[in-house]
C-alpha cells in the first residue's frame, strides 16, 4: 500500500444546508454510494475509507463497499473545522496501523455525484506526471472579477473587483476558474505539515461544467439529480 493511493470520503453527519445530505437517496442510492462506487472503479484504488462521525453514515458506507475503521472525533466534525484537519486525522490513523503513509490521499467528496471515474484518474495521472503537492478539479467560472463582478467601496460606490487592467471586453479578461469538488489528490507529507492546500504547488484538472455541480442546498440536489438522470438515459 506504500506505493498505492488511499481513497477516502469525508462525510459529516451534521449538514446544515441540506440535512442528511450524505445519505439522502439520489436516483435510488444514498449520495455517498455514488462516491464510493466512483472511487472503486478507478485503477490503482483498491479500497475506500470513510471518515465520519455518524454511525448511520458508517453503516451505509460499509454496505456499499467502503471501510469505516473508526468514527471521527466530534471536534473534527463541525462546520468551523477545516477539512484538512480531518485528512490529517485519517493519515495519522493510517500511519499508526501500517507504519507508513500511502503514495497519496485521494479525497472523493460526496457532493459531486456527476463525477466520472475518469475524472479521478486524470487527477492521479497529473499527480504522477507533474509531482505537485495537491491536484484539484476546476471548471471555468460563470462570473469573472476582471470584467463583470463588483464590490462596494467605503464611500458606497461600486467598482469592478479587479480593475487594474482596464478591461472593457469579456474576451480580454484573464480566464478564471471555480474550484470543483470532484476529487483532491494530496501528498501525505504536505498534509502533515501545512494548513491550507494553496500553501504548496497546486495543479488543476479542468472539468466540464455539466459534471461540476457541487451539492450544498436542496435546489442543488434537485438540479444534480435531474442532470444525472439525463446522463443515465443516454
Amino acid at each position: 500500500m506504500e506505493n498505492q493511493y488511499l481513497a477516502a470520503i469525508f462525510a459529516r453527519g451534521g449538514s446544515k444546508g441540506l440535512p442528511g445530505k450524505n445519505i439522502k437517496l439520489f436516483n435510488g442510492k444514498p449520495l455517498i454510494a455514488w462516491a464510493i462506487q466512483n472511487a472503486l472503479a478507478v485503477d490503482g484504488i483498491s479500497k475506500v475509507i470513510v471518515s465520519t462521525d455518524c454511525e448511520k453514515i458508517a453503516d451505509i458506507a460499509v454496505k456499499f463497499g467502503a471501510e469505516v475503521p473508526f468514527l471521527r472525533p466530534k471536534e473534527l466534525a463541525t462546520d468551523e473545522v477545516a477539512e484538512l484537519l480531518a485528512w490529517r486525522h485519517l493519515l495519522r490513523f493510517f500511519y499508526k496501523e501500517n507504519g507508513f503513509f500511502p503514495k497519496a490521499l485521494v479525497s472523493i467528496p460526496t457532493t459531486s455525484p456527476l463525477r466520472l471515474p475518469t475524472d479521478i484518474l486524470k487527477c492521479l495521472d497529473c499527480f504522477n506526471e507533474s509531482k505537485p503537492d495537491v491536484v484539484i478539479t476546476v471548471c471555468e467560472a460563470n462570473r469573472n472579477p476582471y470584467f463583470n463582478m463588483v464590490e462596494e467601496t467605503n464611500d458606497n460606490i461600486y467598482k469592478i473587483v479587479c480593475n487594474t487592467q482596464n478591461i472593457v471586453r469579456r474576451q480580454d479578461a484573464p480566464k478564471v476558474y471555480d474550484i470543483c469538488t470532484l476529487a483532491y489528490v494530496i501528498k501525505p507529507s504536505f498534509i502533515m505539515s501545512n494548513s491550507g492546500i494553496f500553501d504548496g504547488k497546486v495543479k488543476c484538472i479542468e472539468i466540464p461544467k455539466d459534471r461540476s455541480i457541487d451539492i450544498d442546498t436542496a435546489l442543488d440536489f434537485e438540479i444534480a439529480e435531474f442532470l444525472h438522470q439525463k446522463v443515465m438515459m443516454r
